[in-house]
């Protein structure tokens, strides 16, 4: 019985159940993509079937990520007890419960139309190529951005049948804050990913990675106004967006000072970041 619940305990862990904020920031502009299709609270239906299928999507992406970094987890002080690496789970078992998942996610869909169908596969096909993009890509951060943002077109294509154009504004803005948030991310273990040769945006950009966040956030925040002008949102949105820029300046600040913690306090902060947009749309939609 105890071997049986310390298993779970480690499948727990591989699917980061103690760690919903990757859950969260995958959420976020999902619900922002639900709303705006919607014109305001999407079919409950439709928004169990998102809601849920982000977390197993998610839970599936860790477990295709552990399985791809296992070499490296174990060389890295934050991420050598994850469970494949600490060998309280193997690599076969986290590749099964990732099949299972993303089963379990395709079954969820099959209420919706071909369209959103159709996307599913190339998001999936995405999230697996993603963990191993930090052998050879410079910014493995911008694939981890679309996958993290096809819940986007995915949502437009369920609600209404098509991909509109605002739908792939807040797709591409959605992608800048994706580099953004994980190249802070990045910052913590800059020195490891060094050491082991991998390559992450924080690498890339060198000393100057505040500037490029700086820069992603600018064009994230410009991209929201244009979708705020495109879906007709009433100036109540504002009050969010601007929280929003609020808590970028925050992270700003953070990850100025180049230190771990701090760095991983502004990912971590993201949440709030992305609450707050979700806030705007909600207020843009509901009041005039």
């Amino acid at each position: 019985m105890q071997d049986i619940r310390g298993r779970l305990i480690s499948y727990s862990h591989l699917m980061r159940l103690d760690k919903p904020i990757g859950t969260l920031l995958l959420l976020w502009p999902t619900l922002w993509a639900l709303w705006l299709a919607s014109g305001g609270f999407p079919q409950w239906s439709v928004f169990g079937i998102f809601a849920l299928g982000t977390f197993l999507m998610r839970s599936a992406g860790c477990a295709v990520n552990d399985y791809a970094d296992q070499d490296f987890d174990r060389h890295v002080q934050r991420t050598k007890n994850r469970p494949i690496t600490s060998g309280a789970i193997s690599g076969k078992e986290a590749l099964g419960l990732a099949f299972i998942l993303v089963l379990a996610a395709f079954l969820l869909i099959q209420p919706l139309n071909t369209l959103t169908k159709v996307l599913s596969v190339f998001a999936l096909a995405v999230a697996i190529i993603y963990p191993f993009t930090k052998r050879f890509l410079a910014i493995p951060q911008a694939v981890l951005g679309v996958a993290f943002g096809f819940g986007i077109p995915m949502a437009f294509a369920a609600v209404l049948g098509l991909i509109p154009l605002v739908a792939w504004i807040l797709f591409i803005g959605n992608l800048f804050w994706v580099i953004a948030y994980d190249t802070a991310y990045a910052m913590v273990d800059r020195d490891d990913d060094l050491r082991l040769g991998l390559r992450t945006s924080a690498i890339t950009f060198g000393r100057f990675e505040v500037i490029a966040v700086a820069m992603c956030y600018g064009l994230f925040f410009l991209s929201l106004l244009l979708v705020a002008y495109l879906s007709q949102l009433s100036v109540y949105f504002y009050l969010g967006w601007a929280a929003a820029a609020v808590c970028a300046l925050y992270q700003l600040k953070l990850i100025a000072s180049r230190k771990r913690e701090a760095c991983f306090k502004a990912f971590l902060h993201s949440n709030w970041l992305g609450g707050f947009v979700f806030l705007g749309i909600v207020l843009g939609l509901g009041l005039t």
